[in-house]
Protein backbone atom coordinates (compact mmCIF):
# COMPACT_ATOMS: atom_id res chain seq x y z
CA UNK A 1 0.00 0.00 0.00
CA UNK A 2 1.35 3.44 -0.96
CA UNK A 3 0.11 7.00 -1.38
CA UNK A 4 -1.32 6.19 -4.82
CA UNK A 5 -3.79 3.80 -3.19
CA UNK A 6 -5.54 6.59 -1.31
CA UNK A 7 -5.23 9.12 -4.12
CA UNK A 8 -6.94 6.69 -6.48
CA UNK A 9 -9.71 5.98 -3.96
CA UNK A 10 -10.56 9.68 -3.87
CA UNK A 11 -10.20 10.17 -7.61
CA UNK A 12 -12.48 7.20 -8.31
CA UNK A 13 -15.01 8.16 -5.64
CA UNK A 14 -14.37 5.00 -3.64
CA UNK A 15 -14.88 6.75 -0.32
CA UNK A 16 -17.22 4.48 1.59
CA UNK A 17 -15.14 5.26 4.67
CA UNK A 18 -16.39 8.87 4.67
CA UNK A 19 -19.14 9.47 7.21
CA UNK A 20 -22.00 11.84 6.47
CA UNK A 21 -22.32 12.87 10.12
CA UNK A 22 -20.10 13.91 12.99
CA UNK A 23 -18.75 10.86 14.82
CA UNK A 24 -20.95 10.36 17.92
CA UNK A 25 -18.00 8.96 19.88
CA UNK A 26 -16.13 12.21 19.25
CA UNK A 27 -19.04 14.25 20.57
CA UNK A 28 -19.38 11.97 23.59
CA UNK A 29 -15.76 11.69 24.67
CA UNK A 30 -13.94 14.80 23.45
CA UNK A 31 -15.23 17.01 26.29
CA UNK A 32 -13.67 14.59 28.83
CA UNK A 33 -10.20 15.48 27.53
CA UNK A 34 -10.51 19.05 28.80
CA UNK A 35 -8.73 20.58 25.81
CA UNK A 36 -8.94 24.38 26.20
CA UNK A 37 -10.59 26.46 23.51
CA UNK A 38 -8.00 27.94 21.18
CA UNK A 39 -5.75 24.89 21.39
CA UNK A 40 -4.32 23.53 18.16
CA UNK A 41 -5.79 20.11 17.36
CA UNK A 42 -4.17 17.77 14.85
CA UNK A 43 -6.47 15.62 12.69
CA UNK A 44 -4.31 13.24 10.63
CA UNK A 45 -5.57 11.59 7.42
CA UNK A 46 -8.67 13.75 7.71
CA UNK A 47 -10.30 13.18 4.33
CA UNK A 48 -13.19 15.64 4.23
CA UNK A 49 -14.48 14.67 7.66
CA UNK A 50 -17.31 16.62 9.28
CA UNK A 51 -15.44 16.06 12.53
CA UNK A 52 -13.09 18.88 11.48
CA UNK A 53 -15.99 21.33 11.40
CA UNK A 54 -17.23 20.12 14.79
CA UNK A 55 -13.83 20.55 16.43
CA UNK A 56 -13.56 24.09 15.04
CA UNK A 57 -17.03 24.83 16.42
CA UNK A 58 -15.70 23.92 19.87
CA UNK A 59 -13.26 26.80 19.53
CA UNK A 60 -10.19 24.83 18.50
CA UNK A 61 -7.63 25.79 15.88
CA UNK A 62 -7.76 22.65 13.74
CA UNK A 63 -4.83 21.42 11.66
CA UNK A 64 -6.19 18.71 9.37
CA UNK A 65 -3.74 16.79 7.22
CA UNK A 66 -4.87 15.05 4.04
CA UNK A 67 -3.00 13.63 1.09
CA UNK A 68 -5.73 14.01 -1.55
CA UNK A 69 -6.23 17.43 -3.19
CA UNK A 70 -9.70 16.28 -4.27
CA UNK A 71 -10.73 15.55 -0.68
CA UNK A 72 -9.49 18.95 0.50
CA UNK A 73 -11.24 20.78 -2.35
CA UNK A 74 -14.49 18.93 -1.66
CA UNK A 75 -14.28 19.81 2.04
CA UNK A 76 -14.15 23.55 1.41
CA UNK A 77 -16.66 23.45 -1.45
CA UNK A 78 -19.22 21.47 0.54
CA UNK A 79 -19.03 23.89 3.47
CA UNK A 80 -19.06 27.04 1.37
CA UNK A 81 -15.64 28.12 2.62
CA UNK A 82 -13.23 30.19 0.56
CA UNK A 83 -9.78 29.43 1.97
CA UNK A 84 -6.56 31.35 1.63
CA UNK A 85 -4.06 29.06 -0.09
CA UNK A 86 -0.29 29.10 0.10
CA UNK A 87 2.55 26.74 -0.63
CA UNK A 88 4.73 25.51 2.24
CA UNK A 89 7.64 23.06 2.40
CA UNK A 90 5.23 20.49 3.90
CA UNK A 91 2.49 20.87 1.31
CA UNK A 92 -0.27 23.23 0.21
CA UNK A 93 -1.91 24.96 3.16
CA UNK A 94 -5.58 25.96 2.98
CA UNK A 95 -6.85 28.28 5.73
CA UNK A 96 -10.38 29.45 6.52
CA UNK A 97 -11.22 30.77 9.97
CA UNK A 98 -10.21 28.26 12.66
CA UNK A 99 -9.50 25.53 10.11
CA UNK A 100 -6.21 24.77 8.38
CA UNK A 101 -5.97 21.92 5.89
CA UNK A 102 -2.48 20.83 4.94
CA UNK A 103 -2.62 18.91 1.68
CA UNK A 104 0.45 16.74 1.94
CA UNK A 105 1.98 13.58 3.36
CA UNK A 106 1.56 13.08 7.12
CA UNK A 107 5.15 11.83 7.19
CA UNK A 108 6.26 15.19 5.83
CA UNK A 109 5.19 17.11 8.94
CA UNK A 110 8.18 18.46 10.80
CA UNK A 111 8.85 18.37 14.52
CA UNK A 112 8.04 22.06 14.97
CA UNK A 113 4.58 21.74 13.44
CA UNK A 114 3.74 18.67 15.51
CA UNK A 115 5.23 20.21 18.62
CA UNK A 116 2.69 23.05 18.52
CA UNK A 117 -0.32 20.70 18.61
CA UNK A 118 -1.88 20.54 22.07
CA UNK A 119 -4.25 17.73 21.12
CA UNK A 120 -4.92 15.12 18.45
CA UNK A 121 -8.03 13.38 17.15
CA UNK A 122 -7.18 10.09 15.43
CA UNK A 123 -10.27 8.35 14.09
CA UNK A 124 -9.14 7.19 10.68
CA UNK A 125 -5.35 7.40 10.52
CA UNK A 126 -3.94 4.57 12.63
CA UNK A 127 -6.48 2.02 11.39
CA UNK A 128 -5.88 3.05 7.76
CA UNK A 129 -2.27 1.89 7.82
CA UNK A 130 -0.80 -1.63 7.57
CA UNK A 131 1.49 -2.78 10.42
CA UNK A 132 4.81 -1.52 9.03
CA UNK A 133 3.43 1.93 8.30
CA UNK A 134 1.57 2.04 11.64
CA UNK A 135 4.86 1.65 13.49
CA UNK A 136 6.47 4.39 11.41
CA UNK A 137 3.43 6.62 11.85
CA UNK A 138 3.46 6.29 15.64
CA UNK A 139 7.19 7.05 15.77
CA UNK A 140 6.98 10.07 13.50
CA UNK A 141 3.72 11.72 14.52
CA UNK A 142 3.19 10.70 18.13
CA UNK A 143 6.91 10.84 18.80
CA UNK A 144 6.91 14.60 18.17
CA UNK A 145 3.67 15.62 19.88
CA UNK A 146 4.47 17.58 23.05
CA UNK A 147 4.32 16.52 26.68
CA UNK A 148 0.77 16.93 27.96
CA UNK A 149 -0.77 16.45 24.52
CA UNK A 150 -4.24 14.89 24.74
CA UNK A 151 -5.29 12.42 22.05
CA UNK A 152 -8.64 10.81 21.38
CA UNK A 153 -7.82 7.59 19.53
CA UNK A 154 -10.45 5.35 17.95
CA UNK A 155 -9.49 1.86 16.83
CA UNK A 156 -11.12 -1.25 15.43
CA UNK A 157 -10.52 -4.74 16.79
CA UNK A 158 -11.51 -7.78 14.72
CA UNK A 159 -9.91 -11.07 13.59
CA UNK A 160 -7.48 -9.74 10.99
CA UNK A 161 -7.33 -13.09 9.21
CA UNK A 162 -11.03 -12.77 8.37
CA UNK A 163 -10.69 -9.56 6.36
CA UNK A 164 -7.97 -7.70 4.53
CA UNK A 165 -7.69 -4.05 5.52
CA UNK A 166 -8.06 -1.18 5.33
CA UNK A 167 -9.43 -0.53 7.84
CA UNK A 168 -7.02 -2.66 9.83
CA UNK A 169 -7.46 -4.29 13.20
CA UNK A 170 -5.49 -2.61 16.00
CA UNK A 171 -6.12 -4.60 19.20
CA UNK A 172 -5.50 -3.31 22.70
CA UNK A 173 -2.24 -5.23 22.94
CA UNK A 174 -0.83 -3.27 20.00
CA UNK A 175 -2.02 0.05 21.39
CA UNK A 176 -0.20 -0.61 24.66
CA UNK A 177 2.93 -1.88 22.90
CA UNK A 178 3.02 1.11 20.54
CA UNK A 179 2.18 3.91 22.96
CA UNK A 180 2.89 2.62 26.46
CA UNK A 181 6.47 3.88 26.74
CA UNK A 182 5.56 7.55 26.32
CA UNK A 183 1.79 7.84 26.62
CA UNK A 184 -0.58 7.23 29.50
CA UNK A 185 -3.43 5.11 28.12
CA UNK A 186 -7.04 5.18 29.33
CA UNK A 187 -9.68 2.99 27.69
CA UNK A 188 -12.83 5.13 27.66
CA UNK A 189 -15.19 2.76 25.87
CA UNK A 190 -15.29 -0.55 24.05
CA UNK A 191 -18.33 -1.27 21.91
CA UNK A 192 -19.42 -4.21 19.74
CA UNK A 193 -20.39 -2.68 16.38
CA UNK A 194 -20.66 -5.61 13.94
CA UNK A 195 -24.48 -5.49 13.97
CA UNK A 196 -24.33 -1.83 12.93
CA UNK A 197 -21.75 -2.52 10.18
CA UNK A 198 -23.36 -5.06 7.80
CA UNK A 199 -20.81 -4.31 5.07
CA UNK A 200 -18.10 -5.82 7.28
CA UNK A 201 -20.23 -8.81 8.19
CA UNK A 202 -20.71 -9.34 4.45
CA UNK A 203 -16.92 -9.43 4.08
CA UNK A 204 -16.77 -12.36 6.48
CA UNK A 205 -16.19 -10.81 9.87
CA UNK A 206 -17.52 -12.69 12.90
CA UNK A 207 -16.57 -10.02 15.44
CA UNK A 208 -15.83 -6.31 15.36
CA UNK A 209 -15.52 -3.78 18.14
CA UNK A 210 -14.43 -0.20 18.35
CA UNK A 211 -12.24 0.99 21.22
CA UNK A 212 -11.93 4.60 22.33
CA UNK A 213 -8.77 5.68 24.12
CA UNK A 214 -7.56 8.80 25.81
CA UNK A 215 -3.80 9.12 25.42
CA UNK A 216 -1.78 11.65 27.42
CA UNK A 217 1.82 12.33 26.42
CA UNK A 218 4.31 12.06 29.27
Amino acid sequence: MDTNFWLQRWEQGQTGFHQSRVMPLLQKHWPTLGVPAGSRVLVPLAGKSLDVIWLAQQGHAVLAVELSPRAVAQFFDEHGLNPDIRTTPQGTLYRAGMIEFLCGDIFGLDATTLGHCAACYDRAALIALPPDLRARYVRHVYGHLPVGCQTLLLTLDYPQAEMAGPPFSVPASEVHASYGDRWHIDLLESRDILAQEPKFAARGLTRMQTDVYRLTAR
